[in-house]
């Protein structure tokens, strides 16, 4: 074989090793849908839980590097506390060795068939969840093809003299190997990757674990790479997050490294052959390092805090849970749009209640925090807005797909329950430069519709937020409440005038505050008919 087939042979074959790995991984976060995201709202604080949820959330999207992403997001996004990703980061790092120990299984006899079984599904099924299971089968039969020729071109890479040298001076210089791993890894972006070139080498027999763990070693310090350039452009507890990842990989392979030789002698018990050897080697060296490091992961964030003081301090003014970085994931993506826009509702509910206080009380600090707050939600309008726009680009459940069209609509009606409460401000600023008088009985028609307004918006809320059914029975009977207060107070007001009890300018006002709490809960009704659709 020429140098030429042999360099396509395993080029080749890392593209579709690593072209499987996504399908399978897309394949299965797909098929987790909701529950992947359920799974990763239920983080606590609790880091030994944190290690269960990374190493599982690791293992269905198929790459650590992912997860890590994610958590840097999470905590740029202020969800998570850096103690949290702790847990999390190292579960992930045990999650990755999965692909290992799948591919160092004699599975390339099978893989055409899975392939072609795959791809019968996939053109025939009408089901998407059925199709998302053959996108997992195709890629599991691609990801073992792309090892069968990987492992096919290095046949003649291990007989060649070159080759043979330079596994000499390697496997002498466990540093050298270290670096190589490092390197390799950082180049390539997956630790899987390189354990799955190790695998296909040890194959062939042209390597043992002398030179492969050292290589492991140093994978692990390179898989963080990834990270690192995610953090760029983040708030610094973000920065924090990623650089935990690059101390805590560093750590592990500094405290293996004095005993590489005893924990070889280990690793070349569990099997006899050597490519089972790099998969075990993989994983029990992750699971070690988590369970020396975890119960020191509070010294760790210490450590990170020293290295990089400051809180990071997180800007509220715009969105903080949408991040471009999560497209890599994005039905987790999708979960945060629905995040960000009930952290918009409630920001338009707060205006309504400052409004309101500014209106009762002739609060002109009241009236100015409205303002800014209609500044947040409008620049909060924008943002979601492009955010869905790029991420309707992306693959996504057909479920997640139909929830865009009412956002979008859900945002509007939002920014409208913030025009109304600006509209309010603007009534109580003109109250107080005209120093208007309402009596006791308006105010407490006022107090009366408020409440039922505000009623509105956070059944509205729970339902869009958790497709609550009830809450949006319950809302438009509240709606309907709120028609019939606004006819009966404006008849009342009426009465007042004819009685000479309110005058002009006082009825005015009051006619045109009702009638914005009125359209606030119309809007609210429109949000809570979205949640439940």
């Amino acid at each position: 074989m020429d140098k030429f087939s042999i360099f396509a042979g395993l080029f080749g074959g890392l593209g579709l090793f690593l072209y499987g790995m996504k399908i399978m991984g897309d394949g299965l976060e797909n098929a987790a849908g909701d529950k992947l995201k359920s799974f990763l709202e239920k983080l606590t604080s609790n880091k030994y839980i944190g290690v269960v949820v990374g190493a599982i959330v690791t293992a269905i999207i198929q790459s650590s590097s992912g997860t890590t992403v994610m958590i840097v997001s999470f905590v740029n996004a202020g969800l998570m506390t850096l103690s949290q990703a702790a847990g999390i980061i190292m579960g992930a790092n045990i999650g990755t060795t999965i692909t290992a120990q799948m591919v160092s299984l004699d599975l390339n006899k099978i893989a055409p068939l899975v392939i072609g079984i795959g791809t019968i599904i996939l053109l025939v099924g009408k089901n998407k969840k059925t199709r998302d299971l053959a996108s997992i089968a195709i890629g599991f039969g691609i990801l073992f093809m792309g090892m069968e020729l990987m492992g096919n071109s290095m046949d003649p890479v291990a007989e060649s003299e070159w080759f043979k040298e330079f596994i000499l001076v390697v496997s002498d210089n466990k540093i050298l190997g270290l670096l190589a791993g490092l390197g390799l890894t950082a180049i390539i972006q997956s630790s899987a990757a390189t354990t799955v070139i190790l695998i296909a080498l040890a194959s062939t027999g042209a390597i043992n674990m002398r030179l492969a763990f050292p290589v492991i070693l140093g994978c692990n310090i390179g898989t963080c790479v990834t990270a690192l350039l995610a953090s760029l452009g983040t708030n610094r507890t973000a920065k924090k997050a990623a650089l935990m990842h690059l101390l805590f990989n560093t750590f592990g392979a500094i405290i293996f490294f004095p005993f590489i030789d005893p924990f070889i002698n280990l690793i070349q018990a569990t099997s006899p052959e050597v490519e089972r050897q790099v998969a075990n080697a993989h994983t029990i060296f992750n699971v070690v390092v988590t369970l020396i490091m975890l119960p020191l992961s509070e010294y760790l964030v210490k450590v990170v805090n020293l290295i990089l003081p400051g809180d990071g301090g997180i800007e509220k003014k715009g969105a903080i849970y949408l991040d471009k970085r999560l497209f890599e994931t994005p039905v987790i993506a999708n979960g945060q749009v629905i995040k960000e826009t009930l952290r918009m509702a409630n920001k338009a509910k707060e205006n309504v209640v400052l409004a309101m206080k500014a209106f009762m009380e002739n609060d002109p600090e009241a009236v100015e925090k409205v303002y800014d707050n209609e500044n947040t939600i409008n620049i909060l309008e924008k943002e979601i807005t492009d955010y869905l726009v790029e991420l309707s680009q992306l693959e996504l459940p057909e479920d997640d797909i139909k929830l865009f069209s009412s956002i979008y609509h859900v945002i509007n009606d939002i920014e409208r329950i913030g025009d109304h409460a600006e509209n309010i401000a603007d009534l109580a600023a003109e109250k107080m430069k005209n120093n208007v008088h309402l009596g006791d009985e308006a105010k407490k028609e006022l107090k009366a519709i408020f409440e039922k307004t505000i009623e509105a918006i956070e059944l509205s809320v729970d339902s869009y937020g958790n497709r609550n059914f009830e809450s949006n029975k319950k809302l438009e009977e509240v709606e309907s409440e709120i028609d019939n207060l606004k006819k009966e107070f404006r008849q009342n007001n009426i009465r007042r005038l004819k009685e000479r009890v309110c005058s002009a300018d006082s009825s005015v006002v009051f006619l045109d505050l009702i009638s914005n709490l009125e359209r606030i809960g119309d809007h609210a009704n429109n949000i809570g008919n979205f949640g439940v659709k």
